[in-house]
């Protein structure tokens, strides 16, 4: 097994819908090896410098938040007397605005305390659900207008497809590097706690018919070229990012969840958003099944100890028709593993 556990910095990257991905990984890379190179004298200030960027980075996320909640509150009132070309450009630059403020959020969590990254996540989550309840309440609206015949109803049902629109075509998800992870094993079980240790982001890569088993909370997890693989990871405080999985078995906890380029694999989830997929197919979705000792504790930790089951509310990227994506299904009840109890002993199903 490789454990490399070293010192570095912790980012917390979001699979939000932004279109600039790549510049943000490169940006979170150079700040990385800009700190590795910080001189000695200027660690005997690191301490009160991130109190200073925390205290810069609420103020700006609090202004930010503040100007999101008045715009959705005035798109509500104003919606009688707007017409829907405005409305629909109203409601999408809300929703760029939400990202933007989760962009904020990714670019600057590697300095913030978890309990601000949790609780900054929730206001995010809570903005988008405001946005998506506002974007019900105006649908309804428009269909009462009688301006045309009864099979106008189809284009109507358009409308909340709008907070997809900025990142139909997102760009491909990079291979992270410089962070600790296990990595180019083939047929060995692989087992991790992070009980007390410092590591916030970790990866999984180049892995082929291994058995990976990770207990304890960190902030970021990376998945990358993962074949055959039985993957059983405790709660994830900040966001997965999987990339290349082909015939895998996954089962993950966190607030939010990425899914690239996957294939015929199965993935049993706990979540608080939505998960995303894209350029995926035969790909199955349960419920969270893992157990070990101490979990209740961890998953209270993350946020994560309330079921959302968001886990079968899928977001297809490349698939925004009305119909359910063809790429993605609920793995039937018989189907579905009930119980995976592990330890760094082992594992067992019950």
């Amino acid at each position: 097994m490789e454990d490399n556990d070293q010192s570095f910095t912790a980012e917390t990257l979001d699979p939000a819908l932004q279109k600039k991905h790549h510049d943000m990984l490169e940006r979170l890379s150079a700040r990385h090896q800009a700190r590795k190179s910080d001189s000695p004298d200027a660690s005997s200030s690191s301490s009160s410098s991130t109190l200073e960027s925390t205290s810069s980075f609420l103020a700006k996320f609090s202004d930010s938040k503040r100007s999101i909640e008045s715009r959705i509150a005035e798109s509500r009132l104003v919606s009688s007397s707007t017409d829907s070309s405005k409305l629909k450009s109203d409601l999408a630059e809300i929703s760029v605005a939400i990202n933007n403020l989760e962009k904020l959020l990714a670019e600057n969590s590697y300095f913030l305390p978890s309990y601000e990254v949790r609780s900054s996540l929730k206001i995010v989550s809570d903005l988008k659900q405001s946005l998506d309840i506002l974007s019900g309440e105006l649908v309804p609206k428009k269909k009462f207008s009688f301006k045309s015949k009864s099979t106008t109803k189809k284009p109507e049902s358009k409308l909340p497809e709008i907070q997809k629109s900025d990142a139909v075509l997102p760009p491909k998800l990079l291979p992270v590097r410089d962070s600790p992870g296990l990595r180019n094993k083939h047929g060995v079980t692989l087992v991790k706690s992070f009980k007390g240790s410092s590591i916030g982001e970790f990866t999984l890569s180049d892995l082929d018919s291994c058995q990976v088993k990770l207990t304890g909370t960190v902030n970021a997890l990376f998945l990358h070229r993962l074949k055959k693989c039985n993957v059983y990871t405790g709660p994830v405080i900040g966001s997965i990012l999987i990339d290349d999985v082909e015939d895998c078995v996954l089962v993950l906890a966190s607030h939010q969840i990425r899914i690239h380029c996957a294939r015929k694999s199965d993935f049993y989830l706990r979540v608080r958003s939505r998960p995303i997929i894209e350029d995926s197919n035969g790909v199955r979705f349960a419920p969270y099944c893992l157990d070990y000792q101490g979990i209740e504790e961890d998953l209270k930790t993350a946020g994560l100890e309330e079921e959302t089951k968001n886990w079968a509310n899928v977001d297809d990227f490349r698939w925004l028709r009305a119909v359910q994506s063809p790429n993605w299904s609920v793995l039937p009840e018989e189907e579905r593993v009930s119980l995976v109890t592990i330890s760094s002993e082992g594992d067992s199903r019950a």
